[in-house]
């Protein structure tokens, strides 16, 4: 059954909140985090970043950096490292979500079950729940209530640019004006520029899609199939997120924004990108597992299993996405994956 979120967002949008000007508790201590949590402090505002590991956050707080995933980078003397839940929420602050996307449902659960009432969620992980299908939103009002505010950040950056403060841009959405107004000053810096969206389910789609296409992407190039080959990749797998995203109640023009094209470009064509290391990883030769060691985590792997799911059921035409599915579940290889899909019935390009 097609699922239509446009009637919520129109509603939603015209709701009026409180917002709340305290403090930030950025969840996720991983590069992103990390990077996400120095602009905050850098745009002027009171940020912790909360840490699972207590030698990582106290080895933050000696060293004022980020050793395990920013090496040699000083983050801001403003930016608090923390290790201990009690110490998230001191009254009802803001939380930044910056975990990997598989965790962020049990990291909400942890947070609920001490005590803790977050005013407020951002979130800025990509990606969609494998076993529930879900989307941040919907994570964040089944574990936190729909009432919470919800903003998501996404865009095309690497962490490790953010944090050297080179020009960047994100895309920020929210269904609330307000919110979105406040989340676009919080993250203002005169080297990171956000961009506001009332799309929440377009901005999630790009950000989930991308890192799939990535994926295909380093097979590709790792396959030495050519510029050519990488094009057309990278223009289908356009379409397959303007697809799924326009199904569920996306609009087009934001596949086309940061969130969407932005993003995809970068992600697939860099090798800063995780997700298009472990494709070419894959191309080498390298096992699912084997690959995921080396680079770390990847997104993408978990991620296009939930979405080749979806697209079944849903009949939504997605080969990039179903081909990467079957290469991750270990059915095809990638060079029988790269003939699949060229041989695949002719039709129309739009």
């Amino acid at each position: 059954m097609r699922r239509s979120y446009s009637a919520d967002n129109k509603l939603a949008k015209r709701n009026r909140i409180e917002v709340n000007t305290g403090d930030i508790t950025v969840i996720g201590a991983g590069a992103w985090g990390t990077a996400l949590a120095a602009v905050l402090a850098d745009a002027g505002n009171r940020v912790k970043l909360f840490a699972r590991d207590h030698a990582q956050a106290q080895a933050m707080q000696a060293s004022g950096q980020n050793a395990k995933y920013l090496p040699g980078i000083n983050l801001p003397s403003s930016l608090q490292p923390i290790s201990d839940w009690r110490e998230v929420v001191d009254a009802k602050s803001s939380i930044l979500i910056a975990v990997p996307f598989q965790q962020a449902r049990q990291t909400l659960g942890s947070l609920r079950e001490s005590g803790l009432e977050p005013s407020d969620v951002m979130w800025a992980s990509k990606g969609i729940e494998q076993v529930s299908h879900a989307m941040a939103h919907e994570i964040v009002a089944a574990e936190l209530g729909s009432n919470v505010p919800f903003a998501i950040i996404s865009g095309p950056n690497f962490a490790v640019e953010v944090a050297r403060k080179l020009p960047a841009a994100i895309t920020v959405a929210s269904h609330s004006d307000d919110f979105l107004s406040h989340v676009c000053d919080r993250f203002h810096t005169d080297y990171f520029r956000p961009y506001s969206s009332n799309d929440v389910i377009g901005v999630q789609v790009g950000g989930a899609v991308k890192n799939v296409v990535a994926i295909a992407a380093g097979i590709s190039d790792g396959l030495k199939l050519g510029a050519n080959a990488r094009a057309a990749l990278v223009t289908r797998g356009l379409a397959e997120i303007a697809r799924w995203g326009t199904h569920l109640g996306g609009q087009l023009e934001t596949f086309m924004g940061l969130s969407g094209l932005g993003d995809l470009v970068l992600t697939c064509t860099d090798d800063l990108s995780r997700n298009r290391r472990f494709g070419l990883s894959l191309a080498e030769g390298s096992s699912v597992d084997d690959a995921v060691n080396a680079v770390g985590l990847v997104e993408g792997a978990k991620t296009c299993l939930a979405l080749a799911e979806v697209a079944a059921r849903e009949a939504i035409e997605m080969p990039i996405t179903k081909q990467v599915a079957r290469m991750v579940l270990g059915e095809i290889s990638p060079q029988e994956a790269v003939s699949t899909l060229m041989a695949r019935e002719l039709g129309a390009e739009h």
